[in-house]
């Protein structure tokens, strides 16, 4: 890997102090050239799709794409010229149009000097009739808490053509925080929370130099969406919690600062929000939760500050900021271009209707059991957020309200349109760390069903309560939420679905660990739904 980065950043970086550069990989961030991060495709249609590069020259470099239908490129069939250009942190993106339906092309770059990047595999979708599509779902790779094992056994696949990223593709946590200590050799830049311009790219060269998302870039066309963390936690349209206007300036800039970066470093367009059409099989929704549309997150904590009769102030913050019907995460006119886009995709004729995006659907709250499980000996911090959450739970109340459960009446709005439009919906999404499989109701009647996906190292319940065996906590939620069908919130992993007309088969997939560089031991858990059914199928 060589490039160089700008002098801005070799400045900022300096700044960090010799302990930065400990690890070689960090410390190649600071002097490499040419090719830098090899290569990635996105958003796919049935005849285009996006191509992504890294070229570090002396400054704007101009270069050719080739397109080919074989590995040797023996036929060009596409491509065109880009610039790399030093304003945009050297990242080059093209669309290439006039391709074929449903075929799987080679593309690379060639630098000014006749130097050849290395060579990328991605696909186009299907057209008209279509009888099978592979999905990988990712979200939450954190990457100083272990290595992206996931990544690696998804990318050696053959039965997958598309992946899915819904968010916290990185985090912007400094050194020491979230994880109090890195795993080593997976050190990052800067040492310091990602804040301005400079830190925002420095922390996308150091998570996108992994070999193992570097190889899943390289080798499938992805569609991702941000959430939280490639802005900072917690975000809504106006804020977040982890942002601090007196110290961090003013947040409308770091929005867009991190909305500019994620454009640069990824490979997508300058759509928030879009669909893709999979033949006949499916149509994939790709919404925006986050920043354009989304009120701020409730807070029960500060609503119950100073009452005194707690029972009465659980049934006013339920029955009143909680139900209020004007609550929204995606804003009236995105939510509008869903409840459409779905309605038309199902009178069509496409058999599944797949919304892909970034925060849990189903409904969970936290079994009241848990107060029984804290340890004698455990934090005064995770003490106070598990018993608020049983708290909530005996109000009737969910634990997470960053979730679709501190909006209960836009979920509804959704469902019951999916309901009215007789679609087969199935959800996708990530955020949590935890694996769930969830039966969407609304009115008591099947709406579709969701696979929440595990995060690909970020820990899950399993850090809130360690000396709880996995399969009593999940059994424990299952009893708690009837809409659970499935959970596991101690392993990290992805989810694979494999989608025919009759039925989308979905698999969580759980790596044996994240302490070291390896895809052995990875196991399995599966669900399925059945067309026509919107629940998923008995074991």
């Amino acid at each position: 890997m060589t490039f160089e980065m700008d002098r801005r950043l070799l400045l900022k970086a300096g700044a960090f102090g010799l302990a930065a550069l400990s690890t070689p990989g960090v410390a190649q961030l600071l002097t490499a050239r040419g090719f830098t991060h090899g290569l990635a495709s996105g958003e796919p249609s049935a005849r285009s799709v996006l191509l992504w590069t890294r070229y570090v020259g002396s400054g704007d470099s101009k270069l050719r794409c080739e397109v080919s239908a074989d590995e040797a490129f023996g036929r060009i069939v596409g491509g065109g010229d880009v610039t790399a250009a030093a304003e945009h942190d050297h990242c080059a993106k093209l669309v290439v149009e006039g391709l074929t339906p449903d075929r799987w092309y080679y593309y690379r770059f060639v630098a000014p000097d006749g130097t050849i990047s290395e060579v990328g595999r991605t696909r186009t979708l299907p057209e008209g009739d279509t009888k099978r599509f592979g999905i990988g779902l990712f979200s939450c790779s954190n990457m100083p808490f272990g290595w992206f094992n996931a990544y690696g056994h998804a990318a050696a696949r053959d039965d997958l053509d598309l992946m899915v990223h819904v968010g916290d593709y990185l985090y912007e946590y400094g050194p020491g925080r979230y994880p109090a200590k890195a795993l080593a050799g997976r050190d990052f830049l800067p040492a310091n929370e990602m804040v301005a311009l400079a830190d925002y790219r420095l922390r996308y060269a150091s998570y996108r130099a992994d070999p193992d998302l570097r190889r899943l870039h390289q080798r499938f066309p992805m569609i991702a969406q941000w959430d939280d963390h490639e802005f900072t936690n917690d975000s809504w349209k106006d804020g977040a919690e982890n942002h601090q206007p007196d110290s961090e300036g003013d947040w409308g800039q770091r929005k867009a600062t991190a909305e500019r970066v994620y454009r640069e470093w990824m490979p997508v367009s300058d759509k928030r929000y879009d669909s893709y059409q999979i033949g006949s099989l499916a149509t994939l929704f790709r919404p925006e939760t986050r920043i354009t549309g989304r009120m701020k997150q409730l807070d029960l904590k500060e609503a119950l500050a100073g009452r005194g009769d707690l029972d009465k102030a659980f049934a006013e913050f339920r029955d009143g900021p909680w139900s209020a019907k004007d609550r929204t995460l995606m804003g009236a006119e995105q939510e509008a271009w869903l409840e459409q886009g779905i309605a038309r995709s199902a009178k069509a004729g496409t058999r599944w209707q797949i919304l892909a995006q970034q925060i849990v659907m189903g409904e969970l709250r936290i079994p009241e059991k848990v107060a029984d499980w804290i340890p004698a000996g455990a934090p005064e911090g995770s003490r106070r957020t598990l018993m608020g959450m049983v708290a909530a739970s005996k109000a009737g109340l969910p634990y997470n309200m960053d979730a679709w459960d501190g909006y209960p009446a836009a979920r509804e709005r959704l469902l019951r349109a999916a309901q009215a439009s007789g679609s087969n919906l199935v959800v996708l999404s990530g955020d949590s760390h935890n694996a769930w499989g969830n039966d969407l109701l609304a009115d008591g009647r099947p709406a579709g069903v969701e696979y929440a996906g595990h995060g690909v190292t970020s820990p899950g319940f399993e850090t809130y309560l360690p000396a709880v065996p996995p399969a009593d906590f999940a059994e424990a939620m299952r009893e708690t939420n009837p809409g659970l069908a499935f959970s596991d919130t101690s392993r990290r992993g992805y989810v694979s679905l494999q989608v025919t007309p009759a039925e989308v088969k979905g698999e969580w997939h759980f790596v044996g660990t994240i302490a070291e560089r390896t895809t052995r031991g990875v196991t399995s858990n599966g669900l399925n739904v059945r067309w026509g059914e919107r629940r998923f199928a008995a074991a």
